[in-house]
C-alpha cells in the first residue's frame, strides 16, 4: 500500500497539473458537497466550487510546488498541505500560497472533501 506522502506527492501533482490545464476537469476530484475556502470566501459543492476557479481572472497559470506534507486523518482519508508559488500568465512576480486538502477514501482512490487556499503576503 502506498504511503500517505506518496498519496499526497500523486494528488498534488495531478491536482495541479489539471488546475493550470484546464480548472474544469476538477470537477470530478471534489466530493458532491465539498467545501472550498479561497482567500476567506466559501463555497460548498462541487458546482460552486468549479465556478469559483474557473470564474478567476486570468486563463493561465503555472504552479510551483515547494513542499507537501501529508498526515492520515482519523476518518481514514489524509490531509495534504501544499506551499508553492503560482505565476500567472503576463506577470513576472510568483505569488506565495498555501492550501490544506483533505483527501476521503472513495473505491480505491481520494477525492476531495475540503479545501483551504490562502496567498501568503509578506
Amino acid at each position: 500500500m502506498a504511503s500517505p506522502e506518496d498519496i499526497a506527492k500523486a494528488f498534488q501533482v495531478h491536482y495541479y497539473q489539471t488546475f493550470d490545464q484546464n480548472r474544469a476537469a476538477l470537477q470530478p476530484l471534489y466530493q458532491d458537497n465539498a467545501i472550498l475556502s479561497f482567500e476567506g470566501q466559501k463555497f460548498q459543492g462541487h458546482a460552486a466550487i468549479i465556478g469559483k476557479l474557473t470564474s478567476l481572472p486570468f486563463q493561465k497559470v503555472q504552479h510551483h510546488i515547494s513542499s507537501t506534507d501529508a498526515q492520515p486523518s482519523l476518518s481514514n482519508g489524509l490531509i495534504v498541505f501544499v506551499t508553492g508559488q503560482l505565476l500567472i500568465e503576463g506577470e513576472t512576480n510568483p505569488l506565495k500560497f498555501s492550501q490544506v486538502f483533505h483527501l476521503a477514501a472513495a473505491g480505491g482512490s481520494f477525492i476531495i472533501t475540503n479545501d483551504i487556499f490562502r496567498l501568503n503576503y509578506a
